[in-house]
């Protein structure tokens, strides 16, 4: 129940105060009387209508008490939402190649990528989101899901190693495309991120873009590298780990293309704290563009308040006119 008119309840206030004014009265209008004896004066016999004369009162503070709520409007509100859309699905298409293990990210551009992406996950709560892992090959990680914490499982198992090594950009994102083809939602977003170009695979990246223009599937396309060249681990002969400089070759046009021809936009991150922004900004666009129509119905229940004030200023009359009359002159 809510309250349209709450400022009202502020006369209750006026309650207490009037019931003290009348006990005031009351004790002011009360007299004494000495006498030497109590011997000529016959025990008072007990009447009832005297004492009950209080209940007028307390009639009359209670009718002023359901006036000041029923004034406060009290209603019903009987609220929905419109659900005949499901909200955003995304797929996550994460390049898994070897050179996603490059550390010019912290840890590297592979678990800064997962963990970056899962907080992403975690602020969208009210989304269907999925993942397709991408090398050489690809493959469905995870199908879209509501149950987030199963995703984010399974994302934090993904590893360089799962697959065939190479960067099939067209493979992943039409894998992705193919988990959102037959999907109803309004809007239906694939966040493509790799750090290379395309070298494997069997579909063309921008075919794969074709495709998923035909289904009205967005592509956020995420290249992941920093200007110039990036530390890279390389197993030593000798024991332990040795890093060597690798040139840093992403297919930005390929990349802009994809994005292009989908309605997506295409970003560059070189480093942990742009790739959180990014997807913050993805995040923020995505929000844009679905519409959540609230519903609500409020209905005024103030009248049974104001019958029972009427009832009760009604009894109180009677009573006054009727049964105490004569207690009261």
């Amino acid at each position: 129940m809510e309250f349209a008119t709450p400022g009202f309840f502020w006369l209750l206030l006026s309650i207490p105060l009037l019931a003290a004014w009348y006990i005031w009265k009351e004790k002011e209008f009360q007299g004494s009387l000495r006498v030497p004896a109590l011997k000529s004066f016959s025990s008072p016999v007990k009447k009832l209508k005297p004492g009950l004369r209080h209940s007028l009162v307390v009639l009359r503070l209670l009718a002023l008490a359901a006036l000041i709520i029923a004034l406060a409007r009290p209603q019903t509100s009987l609220s929905w939402q419109n659900t005949t859309t499901e909200g955003i699905d995304i797929i996550i298409a994460s390049d898994i190649s070897g050179s996603m293990l490059a550390e010019d990210f912290k840890p590297n551009r592979l678990e800064a990528g997962k963990n970056i992406a899962i907080d992403f996950i975690k602020d969208r709560p009210g989304d269907r989101i999925g993942l397709v892992v991408f090398s050489g090959e690809s493959f469905t990680q995870c199908p879209l899901t509501i149950d987030h914490d199963v995703l984010i499982n399974m994302f934090s198992g993904i590893k360089f190693g799962m697959i065939e090594d190479g960067t099939a950009i067209g493979m992943g994102l039409a894998t992705a495309v193919n988990r959102l083809k037959d999907s109803e939602a309004k809007s239906k977003v694939v966040i493509l991120l790799t750090d290379g170009s395309n070298n494997a695979g069997s579909i063309p990246p921008l075919t794969a873009a074709e495709i998923a223009k035909h289904f009205n599937v967005r592509v956020y396309t995420v290249g992941v590298g920093t200007n110039g060249y990036a530390p890279y681990p390389v197993p030593s002969p000798y024991g332990g780990v040795t890093y060597q400089k690798m040139q840093v070759q992403i297919d930005e046009a390929t990349l802009s293309k994809i994005a292009s021809v989908t309605g997506g936009k295409y970003f560059r991150a070189t480093n942990n704290e742009k790739l959180k922004a990014i997807y913050e900004q993805i995040d923020r666009l995505e929000k844009a563009k679905i519409d959540v129509t609230q519903y609500r119905k409020k209905t005024e229940v103030f009248w049974p308040f104001a019958l029972i004030t009427a009832v009760l200023l009604l009894l109180e009359f009677i009573l006054r006119n009727t049964v105490f009359k004569g207690a009261l002159t």
